[in-house]
């Protein structure tokens, strides 16, 4: 068996960044990075792709101890698709696609991925999820779709981890919010005062976190600290 940190998301600015200082990490044999334009391809909006991605991996002897998700839809500002700022803003198309990419697209990751995690030993599978996605937090409103969509997401996670834990113990599902970083996703945002940060720090933070989680951690939703945020 071939031991993998496998990234899927890679052509992104953070898959990038991720698989790109996974590449120096001894643990892994091989860092396997999986997106639309990879061989094989693999979208999100098409579960056939998604089986055969993972199909293709396992006939090859591949065995993943780390499965890193960082897609995420957030706009198109090319086609005037922006976050919701009030309610008479949705529409049943923007919403559809805010699930499909954000909730659906990464349930079907852990419907195909989470199977090919070793039973003995850790093994991680972390999604990036947001800090609006939580309802607890949620001060200011707005962002309707994405904020639903990425809440629907952290309860796939902590239903998978559950599931998960009764096949292998000692591995972790769990999501991730990577704070604001310098890419396409948040560039229309990155003047509001938040903390910008580049991929690359994105990318050493969240692997840090993940590195100070424990089996007892699976199923929550963490900060780029490793800290728990508010459901």
């Amino acid at each position: 068996m071939l031991t993998a940190a496998i990234v899927i998301g890679a052509s992104g600015g953070v898959g990038q960044a991720l698989a790109d200082r996974l590449e120096g990490d001894a643990a892994f044999e091989r860092v396997i990075r999986l997106s639309r334009r990879s061989l094989p391809s693999l979208d999100l909006l098409d579960e056939d792709s998604i089986a055969a991605a993972a199909g293709e991996l396992q006939a090859a002897g591949v065995e993943p101890r780390l499965v890193l998700d960082a897609t995420g839809f957030l706009h198109d500002k090319a086609r005037g698709r922006m976050p919701e700022r009030a309610l008479r803003e949705l529409t049943p198309e923007g919403l559809a696609r805010a699930f499909a990419l954000n909730a659906i697209g990464p349930a079907l990751l852990m419907k195909h991925f989470l199977p090919l995690l070793p039973r003995q030993g850790r093994a991680v599978f972390a999604t990036l999820s947001a800090k609006v996605g939580s309802i607890g937090d949620n001060r200011l409103g707005g962002w309707h779709g994405y904020r639903a969509s990425k809440a629907a997401l952290n309860q796939l996670v902590r239903t998978a981890a559950i599931e998960l834990r009764r096949r292998c113990p000692e591995a972790l599902c769990v999501s991730l919010h990577p704070g604001t970083v310098a890419t396409p996703l948040s560039e229309p945002f990155s003047a509001r005062g938040l903390e910008v940060v580049s991929p690359e720090t994105a990318a050493r933070r969240l692997l840090t976190a993940l590195a100070g989680l424990t089996p007892a951690d699976s199923g929550g939703f963490y900060d780029y600290h490793g800290q728990p945020l508010p459901w």
